[in-house]
C-alpha cells in the first residue's frame, strides 16, 4: 500500500512541524501552570493548618515576583482597573505578573506570526495574544461568577437555619464562610473581614455584589440588607428565596445546554479563517507574501479580521440570555 504524497509532506514540512511543536508547547504550558498554582496553593493552606502559630489569612500566599513593576501598574488608573479584573477572578496572580506574562506571549506570537505567515501578521498575532489574555480573565471571572451563583441556596440555607437558631446576621455570616467552599466561602470571608474592623453590613454586602455582580446575588444581598434595617421575618424570606434560588439554577442549566452548539459556533469562526489561512500557505507557499505586499491585500485582510472579530461578538451576544 502507497503513501499518498500529500499527506507525507505534512509530516516533513518544517512549517506544519513547527506550527504543531509550538502549540503542543502553548497547551503543555498552560497545564503545567494551573497545575502547578494549584499545588503551590494546596501546600501553602496545608503548611497554614498544621502550622498553628500561622497568621491568619496567609493560606495560599506565594513569593510575588516582579514587584517593581507592579508597584509602577498600580499607581496608574489601568493599573487599578486591572487590579479589579484580576481579584474577580481569583486568581493567584499579581497585575505586575500578568503584565510581564501578557508581554512574553505577545513578544512570542508577533515573532511566530512572522515567520509562520509573513511580516505583515505579526501585529495581527501580537494583538490577538492582548484580545485573547483578557479574554481569558472574563472567562476566569465569568466561571468564578457562576460557581459562586451556584452556591447561593446553599448560602440562603445556612443563613436561614444560623439565623432560625438565634444567631445574628454578622455571625451567620461568619459561619456561611468557614462552611462553604470557595468562591463563596473566600468571599464571604473578606465580608467577615469587613465587618469585624468596623465596615456595616450595608457597605460589604454592596462591595461584595460589585465584585460578583449577578441577580441572583442582588437579590440575596436585598434582602439581607432590608432584613438588617427594619427587621422583619428574615427566616421565612430566606427560606422562600432558597427555593426560587434553586429553580433559577436549574433554569440556567436548561438553558445554558441548549445553547451549548451556538457557542461553540462562535469559536469555529474565526477558527475556519485561520485555519484558511494556514492552508492556503500551505498549498501555495508565499501566497500571503504576496498578498500582504500591496496595499489592497493588507487592507483585505485587516477587513477579514475585523468581520471575524465581528461575527464573534454577533453570535455571542445573540446566544447570550439573561435568565
Amino acid at each position: 500500500m502507497t503513501k499518498d504524497p500529500a499527506w507525507s509532506s505534512l509530516w516533513t514540512d518544517p512549517f506544519w512541524l513547527t506550527l504543531g511543536a509550538v502549540l503542543l508547547a502553548c497547551v503543555l504550558g498552560i497545564v503545567g501552570v494551573q497545575l502547578y498554582a494549584d499545588g503551590a496553593r494546596r501546600h501553602a493552606a496545608l503548611v497554614a493548618r498544621l502550622d498553628d502559630t500561622a497568621a491568619p489569612g496567609t493560606a495560599g500566599r506565594r513569593r510575588r515576583r516582579f514587584r517593581t513593576l507592579d508597584r509602577r501598574i498600580r499607581s496608574t488608573a489601568p493599573g487599578r482597573k486591572l487590579e479589579l479584573r484580576i481579584a474577580a477572578t481569583g486568581l493567584d496572580i499579581t497585575p505586575g505578573e500578568f503584565t510581564a506574562a501578557l508581554t512574553v506571549t505577545v513578544a512570542v506570537l508577533w515573532i511566530a506570526g512572522q515567520a509562520a505567515l509573513s511580516p505583515f501578521f505579526g501585529p495581527i498575532c501580537g494583538l490577538l495574544g492582548i484580545w485573547v489574555a483578557l479574554g481569558y480573565l472574563n472567562w476566569q471571572r465569568q466561571k468564578r461568577i457562576e460557581k459562586f451563583i451556584n452556591q447561593l441556596p446553599e448560602l440562603s440555607r445556612i443563613l436561614a437555619n444560623a439565623t432560625q437558631a438565634g444567631l445574628a446576621l454578622r455571625m451567620a455570616l461568619s459561619l456561611a464562610a468557614d462552611e462553604l467552599e470557595a468562591p463563596a466561602g473566600d468571599e464571604l470571608e473578606k465580608v467577615a473581614q469587613q465587618l469585624a474592623v468596623g465596615t456595616s453590613l450595608d457597605d460589604a454586602l454592596g462591595e461584595l455584589a460589585e465584585r460578583l455582580p449577578s441577580r441572583e446575588l442582588v437579590v440575596l444581598v436585598t434582602t439581607l440588607v432590608l432584613a438588617n434595617r427594619a427587621g422583619g421575618t428574615v427566616v421565612s424570606s430566606l427560606r422562600n428565596l432558597t427555593k426560587t434560588l434553586e429553580e433559577r439554577k436549574e433554569t440556567r442549566r436548561e438553558v445554558r445546554t441548549q445553547l451549548s452548539q451556538v457557542s461553540m459556533t462562535a469559536y469555529a469562526v474565526p477558527v475556519i479563517g485561520i485555519g484558511s489561512l494556514l492552508l492556503i500557505d500551505n498549498m501555495q507557499p508565499g501566497a500571503l507574501d504576496r498578498m500582504t505586499d500591496s496595499a489592497a491585500g493588507q487592507l483585505a485582510v485587516v477587513a477579514a479580521c475585523v468581520l471575524y472579530v465581528v461575527g464573534f461578538a454577533a453570535i455571542r451576544r445573540f446566544s447570550k440570555i439573561d435568565v
